[in-house]
């Protein structure tokens, strides 16, 4: 296999991509002179991915399969392979999201061989009954502690009331009565379904030598075994919230909020969801940014402090919006931005405004390029999405005002959103 080398010098990085016989594609950036090196192996399958179908026969599987899977995938027959990373003075780890697996590891010596493990910890599944048990208890202490912590709750209750069906609705962990159902079988079904070269890919950062990556990741022996699962979920649902509010009261000392839209259910691949995501990112940028009309007016009368953020995502097969923080009165503040979102679609973005919003997105994207775990992590996102990473900038580039306002008219609409409100406890 040949690596390949593309250029970007206006940014001042080079991109090393191919594709190993097995399947498996593989990007590197090298980082002459940086003394950690980073490797990240992630897997086209997450939380969401509940239902699918196989070789003509469907499956279900419990919630928060996919994040027991990761747990367990550490798990070697030889012993714990985290254990191992750190024997080689590595730092090792891993995570689950909606949509997609990753594990990973940096460090400063033995690159090459903590590579050979990472990708035969991720090919190599090995689960006996007592482990799993074991690691049942563990998981269920996780529930329980996400369920006290209020950016948790109020993510999940945004996600129960834009969507139906859509498994985005259930947390990526699950329940403690849901990972009840998860057996060895179910692991290695899921990880014969999903776990699979051409379902990865393997994203690297740091001072090394493509080539001697690539033969690194040759040498560990991962067979394709046929075509991937085919994740279901669910069918089509509109775009208007299942509720529009949501409310519970926590152990919190302000109120807190989240405001959230399902922009659009079927999301595009390619190139042409890479437009659209910068559009909508840019837009957002400009009618909520810190140096918006809205941010600096709200903030001025004291409704909004420095921790309101605002994203336009892809997750799952669709796009989302969110914006929250903290206020004392977030009723107000969601009034308020209801009416930004119908002044912008009557008489559009401001032209100054927007310009700002793209020169930060701009500059807020370079940054990440300066921190190795957004890079390998947004390199295999963008693979996984069916374009480049570094394409993008040229799409910050190239958006334009009447792209960024035809997006708010058309996904950004007061209707679609969904509030969700976390209040403090009644004290005595």
């Amino acid at each position: 296999m040949t690596m390949q080398r593309r250029e970007y010098p206006g940014l001042g990085d080079a991109l090393w991509a191919g594709t190993l016989e097995n399947g498996l594609p593989i990007y590197v950036v090298p980082r002459p002179g940086f003394r950690r090196r980073q490797a990240l192996l992630a897997v086209n399958y997450g939380a969401a991915a509940r239902d699918f179908t196989l070789e003509g026969r469907r499956e279900s599987t419990p919630a928060g399969t996919a994040h027991f899977l990761e747990h367990k995938m550490f798990d070697l027959p030889e012993g714990n392979a985290m254990s191992i990373f750190t024997a080689r003075g590595a730092d090792s780890n891993a995570w689950t999201a909606a949509d997609m697996t990753a594990y990973y590891f940096e460090c400063d010596e033995l690159f090459e061989e903590n590579l050979e493990l990472l990708l035969r910890l991720v090919s190599t599944p090995y689960f006996t009954p007592e482990s799993v048990e074991k690691e049942r208890g563990i998981i269920a202490q996780e529930i329980l502690m996400t369920e006290d912590d209020p950016s948790f709750v109020l993510y999940t209750d945004a996600m129960g009331a834009l969507f139906e069906r859509h498994p985005l609705r259930e947390s990526v962990a699950g329940t403690v009565e849901s990972i009840a159902g998860i057996t060895p079988e179910t692991l290695y079904a899921c990880h014969r379904a999903f776990y699979r070269p051409s379902n990865a890919a393997l994203c690297i950062v740091g001072d090394v030598e493509p080539e001697r990556c690539a033969e690194a990741a040759s040498r560990v022996e991962w067979t394709d075994g046929g075509g991937c699962a085919a994740p279901d979920f669910g069918p089509p649902e509109g775009l208007e919230p299942v509720k529009t509010r949501t409310e519970r009261a926590m152990d919190v000392s302000e109120p807190l909020f989240t405001v959230a839209a399902k922009l659009c259910t079927a999301l595009p691949q390619g190139e042409e969801a890479s437009r659209l995501i910068t559009a909508g990112a840019l837009a957002a940028r400009c009618l909520f940014g810190q140096s918006s009309e809205f941010y600096t007016s709200l903030y001025a009368e004291g409704l909004l402090r420095g921790d309101f953020y605002r994203d336009v995502s892809p997750l799952a097969g669709t796009l989302l919006f969110e914006c929250g923080g903290a206020s004392a009165e977030p009723g107000r503040v969601f009034e308020r931005l209801c009416a930004a979102l119908s002044a912008a679609a009557g008489r559009g973005l401001d032209a100054a405004g927007f310009e700002r919003a793209r020169r930060a997105d701009y500059g807020v994207s370079l940054r990440m390029l300066n921190d190795a775990d957004a890079l390998a992590s947004a390199l295999a996102r963008c693979h996984f999405g069916g374009y480049g990473l570094y394409e993008g900038f040229e799409h910050i580039r190239a958006v334009t005002l009447g792209e960024a306002e035809a997006f708010v008219r058309e996904y950004l609409r007061p209707e679609r959103l969904a509030f969700s409100l976390v209040n403090p406890k009644e004290r005595t």
